[in-house]
């Protein structure tokens, strides 16, 4: 059985248009089944509904990480995508959010609505499951809650394609779809659209980002008329096997990998094992894309640990007047050592890609200051010392639109869409 619903939500923000006369018929049901939902490679069978996941299965065996669990199961990128009529849409879903104690409570998550490509609506889901997580003492508690309804109405009374783009930053299970008219899947690569397949860290995965649309993937993606792939895991950007050989086996036209700050994060590696490591995961990605463009994103600058070492704390005196702020750990000295920075992590890729680009013409560089340098910090500074607010996401999404994708001679070419089965 499925929970009380919170019947109090958000309510949608729709076009200005007259409703379709079908909008007082008998709603029709829909099951959400994987050929409706873009960007997980996953649908997890729960028993509310279904639980988009953004790793295959086999990978989260191999996980034993609960920061890696929580941020894979968190929707970012993810959306439904159909063509109807319909002028009345109706999406039960059940999230899961979190709090943080001596933290400023978060906001519900966002749900944008684009019609054809362009923004129609937005609101959110109150209810859902809470996870309060007390990082001074390294414990958290879930507490149940219902799931709620998203409406969105007045929709154009016309053929169309109506997307849903899930919160970037909650787990979302979709319980229910109810339309005032039937609905149909669009294939991934029906609209002759490339596929974009790209792993980062918490920066690609939305951190402060305004909505799902927002963070600067999708925004690009948008930009340059791709269909997008998003692997951004929070804390998770740590050259696992399991995630290579998750990209390796998933059907991309381009693919991106930015590698560094949560390696300088966790303090995980020294320079001797990161070079084979990322010769590791990109000989992973090659074995299932041997001629993709390929495209090695370094980091963005980040004052704290442009020469300093992690590992990254949090900052606990901030919190206590209601700030969250992250600090570095590490000494400088330790770089002799074989410690990473961020300025140690850009050289070495520009190594390694230099070093593979002989053998692999299909490969590129970008140095992450392009997308946000020393300059861009100085007119909007990182609000926690390490992740992007929306301006940024919004500056880091339009650069990347046209360094990859709209510029003359964008990093990523102009080949056609792979002619290969989803």
């Amino acid at each position: 059985m499925h929970p009380e619903p919170d019947r109090t939500t958000t309510p949608s923000t729709p076009p200005n248009t007259t409703p379709h006369a079908s909008s007082s018929t008998t709603p029709i049901t829909t099951p959400i089944t994987e050929d409706l939902v873009h960007g997980a490679l996953d649908l997890e069978h729960t028993a509310h509904g279904v639980l988009p996941h953004r790793l295959p299965a086999l990978a989260r065996a191999q996980n034993t990480d609960p920061q890696l669990a929580m941020a894979e199961a968190q929707t970012s990128g993810v959306r439904l995508v159909f063509r109807t009529r319909a002028t009345s849409v109706e999406l039960d879903s059940l999230p899961t959010k979190r709090a943080y104690v001596g933290a400023p409570p978060r906001p519900d998550g966002i749900y944008d609505l684009l019609v054809d490509g362009r923004m129609a609506g937005q609101g959110s889901v109150r209810g859902g499951n809470t996870i309060t997580v007390d990082m001074a003492a390294g414990t958290a508690e879930n507490r149940p809650g219902p799931f709620g309804t998203l409406r969105f109405t007045g929709l154009p009374d016309h053929p169309k394609v109506v997307e849903i783009w899930l919160p970037h930053n909650e787990t979302t299970e979709l319980v229910a779809l109810r339309t005032d008219a039937p609905v149909e899947p669009v294939p991934l690569r029906a609209r002759g659209r490339r596929i974009w397949l790209h792993h980062g860290s918490s920066i690609s995965h939305g951190s402060d980002a305004a909505s799902p649309t927002a963070i600067w993937p999708a925004l690009a993606a948008l930009l340059g008329g791709v269909e997008l792939i998003n692997l951004g895991l929070a804390g998770g950007a740590l050259l696992d096997p399991f995630t290579a050989r998750a990209m390796r086996d998933t059907p991309a036209d381009l693919i991106s990998v930015k590698i560094g700050i949560n390696l300088v994060n966790t303090d995980l590696m020294r320079l001797r094992a990161f070079g084979p490591a990322v010769h590791g995961f990109l000989d992973t990605i090659r074995e299932g894309h041997p001629t993709t463009p390929l495209l090695v994103v370094s980091p963005i600058h980040c004052p704290m640990h442009e020469d300093t070492p992690g590992p990254t704390a949090l900052d606990l005196g901030t919190m206590d007047a209601g700030r969250l702020r992250f600090q570095a750990m590490g000494d400088p000295a330790e770089r002799a050592a074989g410690k990473l920075t961020l300025n140690v992590i850009r050289e070495e890729l520009s190594r390694i890609v230099r070093q593979r680009s002989a053998d692999d013409p299909n490969i590129r560089l970008l140095d992450g200051r392009e997308l946000y340098g020393e300059s861009d910090h100085s007119e909007l500074p990182l609000p926690d010392q390490l992740h992007p607010d929306a301006a940024t996401h919004r500056r880091m999404g339009e650069r990347f639109a046209e360094l990859a994708f709209t510029a003359p001679e964008p990093l990523f070419g102009n080949s056609a869409p792979t002619p290969r089965k989803d």
